[in-house]
């Protein structure tokens, strides 16, 4: 059975396309170190009508940043999290550049996100992501130990609208329902902190919460599923946190 959720992973490739790659100052490891680690194999499992995988790392074009945002770490980002410059001297893309790339890997995955999320049979958008353990320093929370699970609905913390933010994409008590959920599968879990939610979640969800469907932005802890040693998932955790993920959407599911 598939389950009438949507699931969106704009981060999870470390792709370069060819015609790009020779513009990039960063070695292939630090591109690496851009990817939403662990999401694909943990998100990408989930039974759901439809998953959406980005074809390419964020660094080419960041999925869930407005197409209208050119600062230096906008839709065509500049500096990657580290600060660290992506490109080569003389080779930032100019206005012809970004807009070439946004026709090329930006708009196809959201025409398709679109398409999906207005089907009648849809309930939910999940737009899944990773992040670290601790907050780095430019982060809302710097030096901070993170929850397991970070839900996002553009609202406070306990899920109900924030004046300031603007509307939610999903009801807080089914925000909590969702909250509950992971708990039962062992997660510690925020709501909106220190993330309320990104591009795709807030653009998307607020066209159709309307109309009973919801949109909900999930942050996963890499310390979960990370060798300690290493950058690249542990096999094992990964595998024990997948089957918790799974068990966590099966309870959505039922519930919704």
């Amino acid at each position: 059975m598939k389950y009438p959720f949507i699931i969106s992973l704009p981060h999870c490739s470390n792709q370069i396309p060819e015609e790009v790659r020779p513009a990039f100052a960063l070695t292939k490891d630090e591109i690496w170190e851009s990817t939403a680690r662990g999401v694909l194999e943990i998100f990408g499992s989930i039974p759901a009508k439809k998953i959406l995988f980005a074809q390419w790392s964020r660094l080419v074009v960041d999925l869930n940043r407005s197409p209208s945002r050119r600062d230096v770490k906008g839709v065509i980002a500049q500096v990657d999290y580290h600060g660290r410059s992506i490109y080569r001297s003389g080779c930032i893309p100019d206005e012809k550049e970004i807009e070439r790339r946004l026709s090329k890997y930006y708009w196809p995955f959201h025409k398709c996100l679109v398409e999906s999320v207005q089907k009648t049979d849809i309930k939910a958008l999940f737009d899944c992501h990773s992040l670290n353990g601790t907050g780095p320093e430019e982060a809302p929370d710097p030096g901070k130990k993170r929850k397991d699970i970070i839900l996002g609905n553009n609202g406070d913390h306990s899920g109900y609208m924030n004046p300031a933010r603007g509307s939610i994409t999903c009801p807080a008590e089914t925000l909590q329902l969702m909250k509950k959920a992971f708990q039962m599968a062992g997660f510690s879990v925020s709501i909106n902190d220190p993330y309320p939610g990104g591009f795709i979640t807030n653009y998307h969800g607020e066209k159709f919460v309307g109309a009973g469907k919801t949109a909900v932005q999930i942050e996963i802890n890499q310390d979960l599923y990370l060798d300690p040693t290493h950058t690249q998932p542990s096999p094992k955790r990964l595998e024990e946190v997948k089957a918790r993920v799974l068990q966590s959407f099966e309870e959505i599911a039922r519930k919704l």
